[in-house]
């Protein structure tokens, strides 16, 4: 088992980050479906029970394309299929990521808070003595273009470039930018990841939380410089939003997947 808590730094305040993670994660939801593969949305309905109040998602990210091509000949469809169910009590939230082929073998759990400050509440997620001894903190900066190969750069999604028009904020230029800039939160994302074969679960482990961290990093950094997009837009706004999305993310699939099989 790997358990890493990444901080991750916010030129917003807490309620704005609200609005501005779910519009983030329904925009990136459309930009990687296609070719009949992607996200699927099965639910996104409130919840008032044992795991508190909020909204409950589930969904089913379907990854064949991202496979080598010898796993796609040899691997059963649900091999190549990941479920995720949420639960978004803001300003905590819980993300439980499962594959059904692999049944109790693997398992991604993220615990989330979001705080105004800087980074620098050492329990944000209170957690008992054993974990805090087990959790490696990492602070991911979304000032930092180190993760962007050069061919994917764009000037327009580097923080250190953008200034949003709306709010005046930005370009988060300075190495000191957390320190200083005004307003400011921080994610707390406690992962846990827990993969149970034999011989490879240390390196499958490792990889799967590298592939977090870049996802959570690239984000994160899409979300400042899409201040303008979400800043003034009130929950009704996202949630028709959400259910445009899903709309649309179910016509792109079908339509691709028609288009797999019309040999005509």
């Amino acid at each position: 088992m790997l358990v890493k808590e990444f901080r991750i730094r916010n030129n917003c305040t807490v309620e704005e980050y609200r609005i501005a993670q779910l519009f983030s994660v329904a925009k990136m939801s459309l930009n990687e479906t296609g070719d009949g593969e992607g996200v699927e949305v099965i639910k996104n309905e409130p919840y008032d029970d044992e795991n508190g109040k909020g909204q409950y998602t589930y969904k089913i990210y379907h990854l064949a394309s991202r496979a080598p091509g010898v796993v796609r000949a040899v691997a059963p469809k649900e091999a190549l299929e990941l479920h995720e169910e949420a639960w978004n009590g803001y300003p905590s939230c819980k993300t439980v990521t499962t594959s059904p082929w692999m049944k109790g073998d693997f398992k991604m759990v993220t615990e989330t808070m979001h705080l105004a400050d800087r980074g620098d509440t050492e329990n944000a997620l209170n957690k008992p003595a054993d974990v805090l001894a087990q959790r490696e903190v990492v602070y991911l900066d979304v000032a930092d273009e180190t993760i962007v190969s050069k061919s994917a750069y764009k000037k327009e999604e580097d923080p250190r470039v953008y200034k949003s028009q709306k709010t005046g904020r930005g370009p988060l230029s300075t190495a000191d930018w957390a320190e200083t800039c005004e307003p400011i939160m921080t994610c707390y994302k406690m992962v846990t990841v827990e993969f149970k074969w034999w011989g490879l679960q240390t390196a499958v482990e490792a990889l799967i939380m590298s592939y977090t961290r870049k996802a959570m990093h690239l984000m994160h950094r899409q979300l400042f410089c899409d201040t303008d997009e979400w800043h003034g837009m009130t929950m009704e706004e996202l949630r028709k939003l959400e259910d445009e999305t899903t709309k649309n993310l179910l016509d792109k699939r079908h339509k691709q997947l028609e288009n797999k099989t019309d040999f005509s």
